[in-house]
């Protein structure tokens, strides 16, 4: 589907209305497998949990049928799909962040803020500096010396 200058005209806008918005998505098969090709370029750490999160909620969402909801869902995943794209981009194939919006952050409700900090301890265990890990190995290795004696 090729989108009209209208909408072209109109794709920085917000917000959109329900039939400009489902204009500009991509059904949720393609977006799906959209989205579990780009985390290919991602490390295997973040692959794995990205995989992992992208799964569980097209799973969970694929009963619903209230339009706006799924039209809401499918528009925020498109715009991480763009987000990771351009990350990949940007840095030449390897994965480079960037910090949270405050605006976003203060938009949150107190059960997304919830998440959003279960997921940044998730992420601090996985992304360990090479000196963590030796000191951990390290201290491993003498409470297990420790316990043989």
């Amino acid at each position: 589907m090729i989108p009209s200058s209208v909408l072209r005209a109109t794709a920085g806008r917000v917000p959109l209305s329900l039939t400009q918005a489902s204009a500009q998505l991509i059904p949720p098969i393609p977006l799906y497998r959209r989205l579990l090709r780009v985390h290919r370029s991602l490390p295997h750490e973040m692959r794995f949990m990205g995989d992992a999160y992208v799964k569980s909620e097209f799973r969970a969402t694929r009963s619903t049928d209230n339009p706006v909801h799924i039209v809401a869902f499918l528009t925020q995943w498109k715009a991480y799909l763009e987000e990771i794209e351009r990350g990949l981009t940007d840095s030449e194939g390897k994965w480079q962040g960037r910090r949270l919006d405050p605006e976003v952050l203060d938009s949150l409700n107190n059960e997304q803020i919830g998440q959003l900090y279960e997921v940044m301890h998730a992420a601090k265990d996985v992304w360990k500096t090479p000196e963590q890990l030796e000191k951990e190995a390290a201290e491993a290795e003498a409470r297990s010396a420790a316990g043989k004696e």
